[in-house]
């Protein structure tokens, strides 16, 4: 029978001291919580440093494959001003040739009523 998985943390993964004491924070004094917090601060920065300077690597990597794999210039991406144009039809009804539909969105009541019963399928409808 297989071991059930331990539940919580892993071993040896409580929280520990920097300084190896392992002491309570609450109970230091005023000295070593200073050079505690200059400790973290310290590390902080060292790790963050090393985090950048490894993305910026990553980075570089990247721009440089880009350029590899295409010629042209790589542009920003703009969002369009204005409205789109109005979609053309495609499709019309057989009974009134008034009622026309894009071909987008879901199918018209007009179209759907007119294929009930018969063998005209969306096809049948196209605009020539």
């Amino acid at each position: 029978m297989a071991k059930k998985p331990r539940r919580g943390r892993p071993p040896g993964s409580k929280n520990k001291n920097i300084n190896g004491k392992g002491g309570n924070v609450a109970k230091m004094d005023v000295g070593q919580l200073r050079f505690y917090i200059d400790s973290l601060q310290s590390m902080l920065a060292k790790k963050v440093h090393e985090q950048r300077s490894h993305l910026e690597h990553q980075l570089a990597q990247l721009g440089g494959y880009v350029s590899k794999k295409t010629s042209a210039t790589v542009k920003a991406i703009t969002p369009r001003k204005g409205k789109r144009a109005k979609a053309v039809p495609q499709y019309q009804s057989k009974k009134d040739p008034k009622m026309k539909w894009a071909g987008r969105g879901m199918t018209p009541v007009w179209m759907r009523e007119e294929m009930k019963g018969t063998k005209l399928k969306k096809e049948d409808f196209a605009i020539k």
